[in-house]
Order: C-alpha cells, then sequence, then structure tokens
C-alpha cells in the first residue's frame, strides 16, 4: 500500500497528539519517523509507531517530559530525558551540541533517560544543515552477543557521521554495530522470508535462518559474524556506542538497557535511567574553511564514484546515496507499507478514534 508523505505524516502526528504529547513534541516525533520511512528505513519509520503506544500505556514512556541538563561544561553537557520519547529527546540533546559547537568548536552531549530515538541520521543531518560534522548513536535492548558467547548483552547499538559536502549531499554513514538491525529480522518476518546465514544464532550458538530465532533463547550476532570475519570488531565498536551512550551518562548499559517491547519488563536492578544516547556536532571551520573543506568532499566523492568496479553495471556507493535516491522517489510516489504495518496502524486509529489510512 502506498501512503503520500504528507497523508501518513499527519496520520502519525495525531496518534503522537492522542498519546498526549504537545504539539510541537508530536510534530518532532512525526517527521523522524517519516524521514525513516523516506529514506528507505522501513524498520524505524512508522512500523515502529505501535511499540512507542505500547510503552507509553506501560507508562515507561513520558509524552510530557521535563528535558534537562544536569552537568554542563562549555563544550559538554549531559541530558536527562525524563522517561520522554527518543525522537524529541535526542533532537533536544543535538541542538544543545551545535550551539556549543557554535560558539567553541565543538559541542558533545550525552543522555540518560531516554527511550528509542528513531534512525541515528536524522540527529546527525542536524548538525549538516549548520554546516556542522554531525555524530549520533545510542545503545538498545540486549539482542546480540559478544564475539564467542550466546549471552544477549548488547543491543544493536547504532552509529552515525555526518559530513556537509558542496555539489554533492551530505556522506551520511548510518549504521548497526551487529550484522543486521533487529528492525529487518522484523521486516523479514513480516514477510514470511528466511533471513541471510550469519545475521543471528540459536539459542546454543548455531547459525539459523529463522527470524524468529529471538523469540527462543537466539542472539544477533556482531558486525562480521564471527572471529574469522571480524566480528570481535563489530564487538568493539558497540562496546564503544554503549560506553558513550551510558556509562558516560548514566544510563543503563549492556544487559540492563530496558527493552523496546512492551511486553517484556525492564531488569529489576537497573544500572542508571532509561536508554543512552550520545551526541556530537563540530564546526568545519574550527579545522579548515568551509569552502575549502566542500571542494575536497566533492572531490573525495566524485573521485570514489569514478572507481573502476568488477562488474560494469555495478557502480561504487556512497554513504548516503540509497536513502537519498529513496526519498527522491517515495516523495514523489509514496510510501509502500506492507499489510501488517498497515493493520497495525488502522487499529491504533480505531484506539484512538481517527479515521484510518
Amino acid at each position: 500500500m502506498l501512503i503520500s508523505e504528507s497523508s501518513l505524516r499527519g496520520f502519525t502526528h495525531k496518534i503522537f497528539l492522542s498519546m498526549g504529547c504537545s504539539d510541537e513534541h508530536a510534530s518532532l516525533a512525526a517527521d523522524v519517523l517519516l524521514q525513516a520511512d523516506l529514506r528507505g528505513i522501513d524498520s524505524h519509520g512508522v512500523a515502529r509507531l505501535i511499540g512507542y503506544v505500547r510503552l507509553w500505556e506501560s507508562k515507561r514512556i513520558n509524552t510530557n517530559p521535563k528535558i534537562t541538563i544536569v552537568h554542563e561544561t562549555p563544550t559538554t553537557a549531559t541530558v536527562d530525558g525524563d522517561a520522554g520519547l527518543g525522537l524529541v529527546v535526542a533532537p533536544f540533546a543535538m541542538r544543545l551540541a551545535i550551539q556549543k559547537a557554535g560558539q567553541y568548536g565543538s559541542g558533545w552531549v550525552s543522555v540518560r533517560n531516554s527511550n528509542h530515538f528513531g534512525i541515528a541520521g536524522y540527529h546527525s543531518l542536524l548538525a549538516v544543515e549548520k554546516e556542522m560534522i554531525g555524530i549520533a548513536m545510542t545503545n538498545a535492548s540486549p539482542l546480540v552477543a559478544p564475539t564467542y558467547s550466546n549471552e544477549r548483552l548488547l543491543g544493536t547499538n547504532p552509529m552515525c557521521y555526518a559530513f556537509p559536502a558542496g555539489k554533492y549531499p551530505p556522506v551520511v554513514v548510518d549504521m548497526a554495530t551487529s550484522a543486521a538491525a533487529n528492525g529487518k529480522l522484523e521486516i523479514a518476518q513480516r514477510a514470511g522470508k528466511p533471513v541471510p546465514e550469519g545475521w543471528i544464532q540459536d539459542a546454543k550458538g548455531n547459525y539459523t535462518t529463522d527470524p524468529h530465532a529471538l523469540k527462543s533463547g537466539g542472539s544477533l550476532l556482531p558486525l562480521g559474524s564471527d572471529k574469522e570475519h571480524g566480528s570481535h570488531k563489530g564487538f568493539g565498536l558497540s562496546a564503544v556506542v554503549d560506553i558513550f551512550s551510558a556509562v558516560l551518562s548514566g544510563a543503563n548499559y549492556g544487559p540492563w538497557v530496558p527493552p523496546f517491547v512492551a511486553f517484556l519488563q525492564p531488569p529489576a536492578d537497573p544500572v542508571g535511567l532509561g536508554i543512552g544516547h550520545f551526541v556530537g556536532a563540530m564546526r568545519v571551520d574550527g579545522f579548515r574553511p568551509v569552502d575549502e573543506f566542500k571542494i575536497h568532499m566533492d572531490n573525495w566523492i566524485g573521485r570514489f564514484k569514478s572507481a573502476s568496479t568488477i562488474d560494469p553495471d555495478q557502480k561504487v556507493i556512497i554513504p548516503g546515496e540509497p536513502e537519498l535516491e529513496a526519498a527522491k522517489e517515495r516523495k514523489t510516489k509514496g510510501i509502500p507499507l506492507v499489510d501488517a504495518v498497515v493493520a497495525d496502524l488502522n487499529g491504533l486509529a480505531k484506539r484512538f478514534g481517527i479515521e484510518e489510512l
């Protein structure tokens, strides 16, 4: 089913308003989800909306948070999200980082007591809009086993780095530090399809292609899948995200991170508050003139785009290009939603008494 951006945005906005969000927060939260859908990251768009509603119904999301700065220096801060939507808390933190960067060259903000913040790219690109380099990362529910383990201790823990360019679009490196994002498993589950080998393991540590394996004690694998293919590097990257996002901020880390699904209760022995994020902004002109940097970014991008390839029909893909192409197409043709997501959204419409899609 294809839904226009404006229709889906209006629908999502109404759901957040029905949850008790202010108009400003509802608009922002809807924008974060819509940008994910427009950029082709379907796992983090409106398909997640029912998850936020269920967490709110379980009183694990505060839709009227008092977001506060609890620790601060000229270039750094720690923000307490008051159990608010990460879709709202993370942009607050990034705008604070941008403000500090505008004054001092760079700004770094850690966040505690938050929730799932959508796609990391949304927050990094806020800095790019100000001709800054943007960095965003978050820890997440423990679904990933470290190398050699079958115990779920880390989240998919995504990180994003975004760089402004000149004639070319920004370079946006937005990725999970696991072999695959959990949202991709959810997409496979809805489609009734197996997943590639190397994404997940069963409870005994054996590879499986069953997208439902997590429900029977399985775990996602770190980026690299196994030691021979560099899973220790994926484990290391995930650890960095967890430490920056939570150990530094006072959020929960490792196996103590609360689950995104409402039917699972948070650990009874938390080591911190909520989920953690870490965002940063750096002024390009703190290193060299912006125009000069953009000329060389364009040169960098152009050289990689012109690289010789093994298959003449394949071209080197610059990070961020697929998402940009998806956005161009979806803004014109509409956003595709699978039947299961449409059913979930229409169920929410009935729940809140608004018009169905």
